[in-house]
């Protein structure tokens, strides 16, 4: 089971930049999928989930309309489109995953977060 993100990079205040998150070892269509974020000097911190199964998503309310998540299920990849960055944004972004249904209420990510990605750094600065 292995988690591979790209797309990050150094990107100007207002800039936009779109993350995918390679998925094998594993079909995830029927789990969760999102990402997280960790700052330097900060805890990880959930951005953004979607159920596979339903299409259902979540976000953190400081990215909620600039930051969109999307997949697709034949590419066992999932993607986060980033617009309208702030340098708040810097981070490390990493997929994390989940390869069994857990009950709850929240859309997605019910339950502990069983795989993550290596991380990938976004820089926000002009």
């Amino acid at each position: 089971v292995r988690l591979v993100e790209s797309g990050g990079g150094l990107v100007q205040p207002g800039g936009s930049l779109r993350l995918s998150c390679a998925a094998s070892g594993f079909d995830f269509a029927n789990y969760a999928m999102g990402w997280f974020r960790q700052a330097p000097g900060e805890e990880r911190e959930e951005v953004s989930c979607i159920s596979m199964s339903t299409g259902n998503t979540s976000y953190k309310d400081s990215v909620k309309g600039r930051f969109t998540i999307s997949s697709d299920n034949a590419k066992n990849t999932v993607y986060l489109q980033i617009s309208s960055l702030k340098p708040e944004d810097t981070a490390v972004y990493y997929c994390a995953g989940q390869t069994k249904i857990f009950a709850g209420t929240r859309p997605c990510f019910n339950g502990p977060i069983e795989v993550w990605g290596q991380g990938t750094l976004v820089t926000v600065s002009s």
